[in-house]
C-alpha cells in the first residue's frame, strides 16, 4: 500500500514538474517585466561591463499611473539620472551639467529583455535550474538567440517577488559581456517623493534642453529614413527629429527593435559637400572619409557615410548587426513620426 501510494505521488509530481517547466519560462520573464513596472522598489546593485564595475543605485515608484526613477552612481562619480513620466533629467557632476530629455514614457532606466510572440520566435526561452541566490529562491531562465543577430541572456528571477536579482548579457559563445547583481533590493508599498530630489547641488551647473520632437518637424518635402532590410524580427519602432546633447544641429532618430534588442539610428542632416566642379562628393569633415566601427562596453557602434549624410548605429547587439542595419538605412520618401510598435 505504502509502496502504491509511493508511485503515485512520484507520478504526479513528475506530471506538476513537467507542466511547469514547460509553462514557466516565458511567464517568469512577463511576470518579472510587470513587477519591474509596476512595483515600487528600492535597490543597489554592480554594473560589470566593459572590464570596469560600477555600483548604482535604483528607485523605482508608480503612483496613480505615473513612473518616477532615479539612478545613482555610488562610486563617486555622483552622476545621476531622474525620469519623472517622459522627462529624463541627466545630473553630470564631471562636466557641471543637467541635460533634460524627452523619453517614452514607458521606457526605464535600466531595460530587461520582454517576452511576446515575436520574441519566442527568434529566441529559445527556458529554465535550466532553480537555486537560492542571495538567500532567495530563484528561477534561472535563459534567453538564448536563435541567429548571430543579437546577444543573449541569463537571469536569476526571485520566486516570491519576480524581480530580477542577477541577470548577464551573453555573446554568442555564451561568454558574459556584461552582468548586474543585486546586493539589496527592497520592494515598498510607499517611497515618498524625496527619492527623487538629486543629491547633487546643481549650482554653477549649465542646462541643457532637449528640443522636444514636436518642435523640429522636418520640412513636408524632407527626406524620411527607413531600412530597406533589416535582420529578421526587426522592424522600427520609432522615428523621430531631435537634437543630441551638446549640439544644435538636428538629426533623425530611428529605432530599430526586436522585441529585445533594440539599436538606434542617427542620421545627421548635414550634407557632404561636392568637390569643385560637382566631380565626386567631399567629407563635411576629417573622419566623414571611411567608416568607423567601435565597441563600448556591451554596446557596438558603427557609423558611416548615405547618402552624403553621416548614418550612426549604436545598439547592445553584435557589431555586425549595428554594421547591417546602418548600411541599410536610406531616404525612403517624405518625413514623418513613427511612434510605438506596429
Amino acid at each position: 500500500m505504502r509502496s502504491s501510494e509511493g508511485l503515485i505521488a512520484f507520478a504526479l509530481g513528475c506530471l506538476v514538474a513537467g507542466s511547469a517547466v514547460a509553462e514557466e519560462p516565458a511567464q517568469w520573464l512577463e511576470r518579472m517585466n510587470q513587477a519591474l513596472n509596476s512595483r515600487n522598489y528600492d535597490g543597489t546593485f554592480s554594473h560589470w561591463h566593459g572590464g570596469q564595475v560600477e555600483m548604482l543605485r535604483i528607485i523605482h515608484r508608480m503612483q496613480d499611473g505615473n513612473v518616477s526613477e532615479r539612478l545613482a552612481s555610488l562610486d563617486g562619480s555622483g552622476r545621476e539620472f531622474i525620469r519623472s513620466g517622459a522627462t529624463l533629467s541627466c545630473y553630470l557632476p564631471d562636466k557641471r551639467t543637467v541635460v533634460v530629455e524627452q523619453r517614452p514614457a514607458q521606457e526605464p532606466l535600466v531595460g530587461f529583455p520582454a517576452v511576446n510572440q515575436q520574441t519566442a520566435e527568434f529566441y529559445d526561452i527556458r529554465e535550466v535550474a532553480r537555486t537560492r541566490f542571495n538567500r532567495r529562491d530563484t528561477h534561472v531562465i535563459t534567453v538564448t538567440p536563435r541567429d548571430a543577430y543579437r546577444y543573449g541572456y541569463r537571469l536569476w528571477i526571485d520566486d516570491s517577488t519576480a524581480m530580477p536579482l542577477k541577470t548577464q548579457l551573453c555573446d554568442s559563445h555564451g561568454q558574459v559581456i556584461e552582468q548586474i547583481v543585486f546586493a539589496s533590493l527592497t520592494v515598498s508599498s510607499h517611497i515618498p517623493d524625496a527619492a527623487f530630489k538629486p543629491e547633487v547641488s546643481t549650482e554653477g551647473f549649465q542646462w541643457v534642453r532637449e528640443v522636444h520632437p514636436a518642435q523640429l518637424a522636418p520640412a513636408p518635402d524632407s527626406p524620411a529614413w527607413s531600412a530597406m532590410r533589416l535582420p529578421p524580427g526587426f522592424h522600427m519602432t520609432v522615428r523621430q527629429a531631435q537634437t543630441l546633447p551638446g549640439s544644435s544641429q538636428p538629426v533623425d532618430h530611428l529605432v530599430f527593435s526586436d522585441g529585445v534588442a533594440f539599436v538606434s539610428v542617427f542620421v545627421e542632416h548635414r550634407e557632404v559637400s561636392l568637390a569643385p566642379g560637382g566631380a565626386a562628393p567631399q567629407p563635411a569633415s576629417a573622419t566623414d572619409d571611411a567608416s568607423e566601427a567601435a565597441a563600448v562596453g556591451s554596446s557596438s557602434a558603427f557609423s558611416t557615410v548615405v547618402d552624403g549624410h553621416r548614418v550612426t548605429a549604436v545598439g547592445e547587439v553584435p557589431p555586425e548587426t549595428v554594421q547591417f542595419i546602418a548600411t541599410q538605412v536610406k531616404a525612403t520618401g517624405t518625413a514623418g513620426a513613427v511612434h510605438g510598435r506596429p
